[in-house]
């Protein structure tokens, strides 16, 4: 005995296998039938083989005109190329060192030497009151002492006179190659100059500027 089956193409059930006491498809409700022709099939479309194009056929360009490139000026390059020039290289600027005046020096009767550290400073003694900052040249020490003020001299370089200069500030007096110096002056203070401090001749110097 056959087996119902759905006729219908668009259904789930289609030629499936129903109950034998089925009389329409459960799905699609159609009335089956024992048996159901196979849809026949459409054969394959022919495919048509694509035309050959026809062969293509050379076309000779067409003539140019004759072109003729203007004539130009020749162009002077001598006088727009400039060949450098190669300078010495600039030499170091020389920076002198900086000026240093010579050093001063005292030399006592005694043969003690006295410097001058710096370009200027006191000529004197040092005070026993603690905290007063002792003179540049401190005579300390040299016989006859009590002459020499605390602040007796003030020597400084003087760039201009290209010399030491001394100004006398003490109460005894100075006296440079036995002339008596005015206070509050400047005098030149030249190499082998005598300086004495006081009028009793007891505290002599020898200058020299060295």
């Amino acid at each position: 005995m056959l087996a119902n089956r759905c006729p219908n193409p668009s259904c789930e059930y289609f030629n499936r296998v129903l109950p034998n006491n089925a009389k329409v498809c459960p799905w699609c409700s159609t009335p089956v039938g024992n048996v159901v022709a196979p849809t026949p099939q459409q054969p394959p479309p022919i495919q048509q083989q694509p035309s050959q194009p026809p062969p293509v056929q050379y076309q000779r360009p067409p003539e140019q005109p004759n072109y003729q490139v203007p004539q130009q000026a020749p162009v002077d390059y001598s006088t727009t190329y400039q060949p450098r020039v190669s300078y010495p290289p600039t030499p170091p600027v020389y920076t002198p060192p900086p000026q240093r005046a010579p050093a001063l020096k005292l030399i006592h009767t005694t043969g003690r030497e006295f410097n001058l550290v710096g370009e200027g400073g006191y000529i004197g003694r040092r005070s026993q009151s603690p905290g007063i900052v002792p003179p540049e040249i401190d005579l300390t020490g040299i016989p006859s002492e009590g002459i020499v003020s605390r602040r007796h001299a003030r020597v400084d370089w003087d760039w201009s006179q290209n010399a030491y200069m001394i100004v006398d500030m003490s109460t005894n007096g100075i006296y440079l190659n036995n002339n008596p110096l005015t206070p509050g002056m400047q005098y030149r203070l030249l190499n082998g100059d005598s300086l004495r401090f006081g009028q009793d001749n007891l505290v002599n110097f020898t200058v020299y500027v060295v």
